[in-house]
């Protein structure tokens, strides 16, 4: 455990790493020091909210007061830490992991779909051979398979239609039209991207967001009532994001910069002395 009161700002940040072998540590940083000097804050290990309370409760309570805002990923105990830790703060959840919650609800529908199509491939399979004949896969206009098509829409159902290449645009107009869910599903997707991107306040978001909520609530499928439900218990910490537009991105620069430092050691075998090194550079 390392801590220096000196780098406490008004900009704060909070995450975890993991260090060797699975062995998570909490790293709390000053976002305004963009990953560089005085970015260092604490750095504890393990996640448990008690624990890294009672260690950042060591700096002074005035110090910990005049911190404004605090970001974070969706993880309760993580915005407990942040609740407890610096009481006057505004707590903030990062944009692209809420983003990132949604993504990964539609990429278990497409693997629930690919799982689907492989048991009809197996069907396929089954009924040529009995009846003794060779088999032939299904294909599609641009010569993938149902198998194919799914694996690779992994990327498409990601990107905005104006990253894909003349390619996946062609593979993209197969999903959707065979697809439907898929196309529903990414459409969610950049309406939620357009929601964040427009600079509105936070009431106006708030509606914006509760009608995109509602929107959600139609799609068939049990990630995506996980995705509401998640949402609706963040809604507040949520729509911080539309007071300063502020974002965890110092604190995943940050833990860039911690695992590239990391390979440079090939792996952490003496921890206490690799966070020794890390604070000599970022403290």
């Amino acid at each position: 455990m390392i801590i220096y009161p000196r780098n406490i700002g008004p900009n704060l940040a909070i995450d975890e790493t993991s260090l060797s072998c699975g062995e998570l540590y909490t790293f709390v940083t000053n976002r305004d020091a963009h990953g560089g000097k005085g970015a260092l804050l604490a750095a504890i290990r393990g996640t448990k909210a008690e624990t890294v309370i009672a260690i950042l409760e060591k700096i002074p309570l005035n110090k910990r007061k005049s911190v404004r805002e605090i970001t974070l990923d969706l993880s309760s105990s993580m915005m407990l830490i942040a609740r407890r830790s610096f009481p006057k703060a505004t707590v903030t959840n990062d944009r692209f992991h809420v983003h990132k919650l949604f993504y990964d609800a539609i990429d278990e529908l497409r693997i629930s779909l690919r799982w689907m199509a492989r048991d009809i491939e197996n069907e396929e399979i089954a009924r040529c051979r009995k009846a003794g004949e060779p088999y032939v896969p299904f294909r599609y206009a641009n010569g993938d398979t149902r198998k194919q098509l799914l694996a690779r829409a992994k990327y498409i159902l990601t990107k905005h239609a104006s990253k894909w290449t003349k390619s996946q645009q062609w593979r993209a107009d197969i999903i959707f039209e065979f697809y439907p869910e898929l196309k529903k599903a990414y459409d969610l997707a950049m309406e939620l991207t357009d929601i964040f991107n427009k600079k509105v306040d936070k009431d106006v978001a708030r509606l914006n967001l509760a009608r995109w909520y509602d929107k959600v609530d139609r799609m068939n499928g049990a990630q995506f009532r996980t995705v509401t439900d998640t949402f609706r218990n963040h809604y507040d910490t949520i729509l911080n994001y539309f007071i300063n537009r502020s974002t965890n991105a110092g604190a995943e620069s940050f833990n860039a910069k911690v695992k590239a430092f990391r390979s440079q050691f090939r792996g952490v075998t003496d921890i206490p002395f690799f966070l020794f090194r890390l604070s000599k550079l970022c403290a």
